[in-house]
């Protein structure tokens, strides 16, 4: 940890050095995020990037324009961003979208300027021409269109949901897109780029480095380097890593000449709370998030992600499969990415790959998600041309996708599979031991997997090295595909989370490891600690079926499993409580008398589980010299406030995220507790969202007020562009709560 954080002091630093002196030098970049009039249905607010229209509207299954059960319910529609600004000194000017869902128009002073029609892919517009040469203000509209819906199978958000930078430069410059950095060994790096001269035409350049004793980059290692690449007077930052990859049927996978067993979580783009508006702060908190739950890698999917949460896997030490689509020529929705592949492949694949090659945290690209069309043999000739494209701009990676089965036809895969440099399996693992037979050679991963098959996939991963990892479908609970990974009740909206007319009580996914507040569920705790060589100890209670109501399960759910022991009206019934750990044996107490005590090992899935009838006090587990308490709360009475930082930086960008916990007169959180709060935040910062873990709740996300979810709920501050204080207020039934962040 410490030379985590000394390498991103180090980083920090080098970047501000360098970007005083580039400034100095050469062309500027200026975040262009605040000071926009943004219009939407009839009114005209202010809003600073970025910006998402739709989280701030209420789940409603009921409105018409809707995304619907696959968009969480959340309206689409069309709107209008508006800024006023000088001309900028330099010869040539530019605006840079990180990203804009969707179809995206620019105009300057009344005149297009450029368009864009991807959602999660990056654009520039070249600005120069549209410009007032004397001291009028310019205008930049960027009209928006997210009517045509549904167009996705996830929430995506509706607006200016990423940064805009404005960019400057001279005549002639260094093209940032043409950088390229590669390492044909562990001592050698090979810088390249490209100059655009006046006259428009570009000249390569080169910088080559020794590297004696390299600081390999790994994800328990995160080291980066930093260097610039100059000329004719342009000079430009360079940051990379050194590492080695290497893979096949095998040795599994190397990174660095060791083999790793990848542990992966599949991530949407979305922020939860947030909706998908992309502050750094927020990504950044997504990759520490997965990092601190064990995880060794993510999957972009299944669209590119940002560049900061880039830059935080670089920094953090994350592997990142980047994925460009979900599907391809044949529909999965009416609007999707069907009705612009054959214009925009070759566009959004290169802007995807220029972008995210020179990030070691970067270990395969994907080119698609269980598309439809996998019976129509055309399928192979896509997958070729996806791949040449990538291979166009970096053949230091290997190419995957991931495939799917819905009926008995799998074989016929194989012709797909050979385009592929790793075989990516969604749900078909089983299928490993007979593809293997079948070709030998074929590097396996799967790409998505049940939450509940955990113990079984680490297994299987464990123990064939040609399957060298498994991608668990998710990480985090999102917005939309509403009622996937759901348990019900008896009563409630039967059935999956796509049968017809979708499951209108929901209006986002229950799949994750962690929920949306940031709330590790049980089954975190237990596949990281099957992947992790330690003698962590934890301990969770299934709740007991009938509790509330009978419990049904759908594909995706793991049982409810709380780290509760409130279950009042349940006296002298057995309630099972389930200790994980890799310590060979467990002892349960309840009050101080032994429960019980178990031997535990791989034959037990490295669980031991106890039927305890139910009496109210503390459960204690002990293994390995480790012990571990449960403890039955009592009545609600005080808010508890923890932020995850104590100061915010007063640049209108960065974000406090505040977890609000019901506690009893002990400091335990009271698990069943639902408290309407309301938050107010005064000084130097603004709320952005108050929200809980329950995927029901038809509050807005950016509402003050929420009723907190199992004891929880998550506010998140965005500071102000002043020094100064923000003091958060939480009235509630319960005394007042209060918190002052710097």
């Amino acid at each position: 940890m410490n030379s985590l954080i000394y390498n991103m002091k180090r980083f920090y630093l080098c970047t501000m050095m360098l970007a005083a002196f580039i400034s100095a030098t050469a062309g500027t970049k200026q975040l262009f995020d605040n000071g926009w009039k943004f219009t939407h249905a009839g009114k005209t607010i202010s809003v600073d990037l970025p910006h998402d229209w739709a989280i701030s509207y209420a789940s409603d299954p009921t409105a018409e324009a809707t995304n619907g059960t696959d968009g969480g319910w959340y309206p689409g529609g069309k709107g209008e961003y508006r800024k006023m600004f000088a001309t900028p000194k330099g010869e040539i000017v530019k605006l840079h979208f990180e990203g804009v869902y969707q179809k995206a128009e620019v105009f300057i002073n009344g005149q297009k300027a450029g368009q864009h029609a991807y959602g999660y892919t990056p654009f520039t517009v070249d600005i120069t021409p549209y410009l007032y040469k004397d001291k009028r203000q310019n205008e930049v509209l960027v009209k928006v269109d997210n009517s045509e819906l549904p167009n996705c199978r996830w929430y995506t958000g509706s607006g200016i949901y990423r940064h805009v930078w404005l960019l400057t430069k001279g005549n002639q410059y260094i093209d940032e897109e043409s950088l390229y950095v590669t390492t044909p060994d562990i001592h050698t790096v090979n810088i390249k780029a490209e100059v655009v001269m006046k006259d428009g035409s570009r000249k390569p350049i080169t910088k080559t480095l020794h590297v004696e004793n390299p600081h390999l980059w790994s994800p328990e290692d995160p080291y980066l380097y930093h260097t610039t690449i100059e000329a004719e007077g342009d000079v430009l930052p360079v940051t990379y890593g050194i590492r080695t990859i290497e893979y096949s049927a095998e040795k599994g996978f190397l990174l660095n000449g060791k083999p790793i067993l990848i542990n992966g979580a599949c991530v949407h783009h979305d922020d939860g709370v947030l909706g998908a508006m992309a502050f750094d702060a927020a990504e950044i908190r997504k990759v520490r998030q997965m990092k601190d739950a064990g995880f060794n890698l993510i999957r972009t999917s299944h669209n590119p992600t940002t560049r900061a949460f880039l830059d935080a896997c670089d920094s953090i030490g994350m592997l990142v499969i980047g994925e460009a689509f979900d599907g391809w020529r044949t529909a999965k929705k009416p609007y999707d990415y069907s009705t612009l592949i054959d214009s925009c492949y070759q566009e959004d694949i290169r802007a995807m790959v220029v972008r995210d090659r020179n990030h070691p945290s970067i270990i395969s690209w994907s080119i698609g998600n269980e598309v439809i069309e996998r019976k129509d043999i055309r399928v192979v000739h896509t997958a070729k041309l996806l791949k040449q494209e990538i291979l166009k701009y970096d053949t230091t990676r290997p190419v995957t996708e991931a495939l799917c089965a819905w009926d008995r036809d799998w074989e016929i895969y194989d012709p797909h599979f050979d385009v592929l440099d790793i075989g990516g399996y969604n749900y078909m693992i089983f299928k490993h031991a007979s593809d293997h037979q079948r070709n030998p050679k074929r590097v396996m991963w799967q790409t998505e997997s049940y939450p509940r098959d955990a113990f079984r996939n680490w297994k299987l991963v464990h123990d064939y090295p040609y399957v060298i990892g498994d991608m668990v479908w998710t990480g985090l609970d999102y917005l939309g595909e509403s009622g996937i990974g759901r348990y019900y009740y008896d009563g409630e909206t039967p059935g999956e989370s796509w049968r017809d007319g979708g499951v209108p009580e929901w209006h986002g996914a229950y799949c994750g490891d962690v929920d949306i507040t940031g709330w590790r569920k049980p089954i975190s705790h237990y596949r990281e600690m099957l992947w992790k060589d330690s003698k962590d100890l934890y301990m969770a209670v299934k709740e007991p079926d009938g509790y509330r109501g009978k419990i049904n399960m759908t594909s995706w759910s793991v049982w409810p499993t709380w780290e509760s022991w409130n279950w009042q009206g349940w006296e002298d019934k057995p309630v099972e409580v389930e200790v994980y750990t890799k310590a060979p044996e467990v002892t349960l107490y309840l009050n101080g008398k032994q429960i019980g005590k178990k031997n535990v090992d791989i034959s037990t899935e490295f669980k031991a589980v106890f039927s305890v009838p139910y009496e109210a006090g503390t459960l204690r587990a002990e293994a390995g010299g480790k012990s571990v308490t449960l403890s039955t709360a009592g009545e609600p009475a005080q808010l508890r406030l923890t932020a995850d930082k104590p100061a915010f930086k007063a640049d209108g960008q960065d974000l406090v995220f505040i977890t609000v916990e019901v506690v009893d007169a002990q400091g335990r959180v009271c698990p069943d507790a639902a408290i309407p709060c309301e938050a107010l935040v005064q000084g130097q910062g603004c709320l952005m969202a108050f929200a809980t873990a329950n995927l029901q709740d038809r509050e807005p996300k950016t509402s003050p007020r929420v009723t907190t979810w199992k004891g929880r709920a998550l506010l998140v501050v965005r500071s102000s562009k002043n020094k100064g204080k923000a003091t958060v207020s939480i009235k509630s039934t319960l005394p007042t709560a209060k918190l002052t962040i710097k």
